[in-house]
């Protein structure tokens, strides 16, 4: 595993030990009371909380598995899922305790899931794929709406919106800019695409991935220069890279 999922999946194991953790202390507290109202639940806790632990900790065993085999496993896709987005939450109390920056969590976040989409080794027509951009890759002064119609483009070279839509076309995907995840959102919904290639900022690809479920979706950072949502860019070789390996052409 490469550092950067290690990053993440280790913090997800470090929230599974925390929630267990948790239960041990309710569990210590109970048991030092005597009433048989207090027995009884507890006994009901202990069942309720053994089955989460497995679910989640059958969850993270197969993410693991997954990354190390580079080879997903239908079966368990679906409880990986699940682990994924119950930890979370703690996953990020767990980074913060621990001084891990959480842009960094976030990070090593899209590497997993990308790792995760790319090892189902989907072969789609482009037909079926969207590329979806953030609004904040067009140059601010252009005078063109391209988030109605991207073909608005002029190709004037000051952004790179215009090679993007050319790489659509080379591949035969929907290319669509968006100003935010309402409209994102409803993209996806107008369009049904059956994997997505998404560019924007660690926060939004993690809120996109989140959203779109069990629906495929690489992510791509963008490059921040002028600092958030203004006038980013994008490495093109590395949407390319997303296209070209879940993507057979027309």
């Amino acid at each position: 595993m490469e550092t950067r999922k290690r990053i993440y999946i280790g913090l997800l194991a470090g929230s599974l030990f925390f929630t267990v953790l948790m239960v041990t202390m309710v569990w210590y507290l109970f048991t030092n009371r005597d009433l048989i109202f207090n027995q009884i639940l507890l006994i009901v806790i202990a069942l309720i909380t053994g089955i989460i632990f497995i679910i989640l900790a059958t969850g993270i065993t197969s993410l693991i598995i997954m990354i190390i085999r580079s080879k997903t496993i239908p079966s368990l896709e679906n409880t990986a899922r699940i682990a994924n987005e119950l930890l979370f939450p703690i996953t990020l109390i767990v980074g913060k305790l621990l001084g891990v920056n959480k842009q960094k969590i976030l990070r090593s976040y899209i590497e997993v899931n990308n790792y995760l989409v790319t090892s189902k080794k989907l072969i789609l027509p482009g037909t079926k794929i969207m590329l979806l951009l953030p609004h904040c890759l067009q140059n601010s002064e252009c005078p063109f709406k391209i988030t109605a119609d991207i073909n608005n483009c002029k190709q004037c070279g000051k952004c790179k919106i215009g090679e993007l839509r050319d790489l659509a076309q080379k591949y035969n995907i929907t290319i669509k800019v968006a100003t935010g995840g309402t409209m994102a959102r409803k993209y996806v919904r107008e369009n049904r695409p059956q994997a997505i290639v998404a560019v924007a900022c660690e926060r939004d690809l993690f809120s996109g991935i989140q959203d779109t479920g069990a629906l495929p979706v690489i992510g791509v950072l963008n490059r921040r220069p002028n600092g958030p949502c203004y006038n980013t860019d994008v490495d093109l070789e590395a949407v390319e890279a997303a296209l070209s390996l879940i993507s057979k052409g027309g």
